[in-house]
């Protein structure tokens, strides 16, 4: 029942253009000091957030409601080109760290099947 709930909870969810800042979060479907529930990363990204804390909070304030439990993984930033179809994942939060871009650029790829995608650690 937790995995299929967990299911529903979309694994990218970004602006459809432009550069912006992107976290990744671990979502459990388990409360904290219970046993162990499923749980997925899922990416986040928007232009509107001034610093990755601002996707975070709001994210995960709406996912507890729901009863999910949150964990920020780290953070970065997407260049969506939508136009020429490419979305290259790059850079870190200071706040949060690096996220692993390898894993959101996989989450981004089952999504946007026909864009190239691509990912470096360097860059702000």
């Amino acid at each position: 029942m937790a995995a299929a709930a967990l299911a529903r909870v979309p694994d990218v969810d970004m602006d459809a253009d432009g550069v912006f800042k992107y976290v990744l979060i671990r979502v459990c479907s388990a409360p904290s000091g219970t046993l162990p529930g499923e749980s997925k990363e899922v990416v986040r990204g928007y232009k509107w957030a001034e610093y990755h804390a601002d996707i975070y909070d709001k994210v995960s304030g709406e996912l507890q409601k729901q009863g999910y439990e949150c964990e920020c993984l780290g953070g970065g930033r997407i260049s969506h080109q939508s136009q020429e179809r490419r979305i290259h994942v790059y850079g870190y939060s200071m706040g949060f760290g690096r996220a692993q871009h390898s894993v959101t650029t996989e989450k981004i790829k089952a999504q946007y099947p026909d864009y190239e995608v691509t990912w470096a650690d360097d860059g702000y």
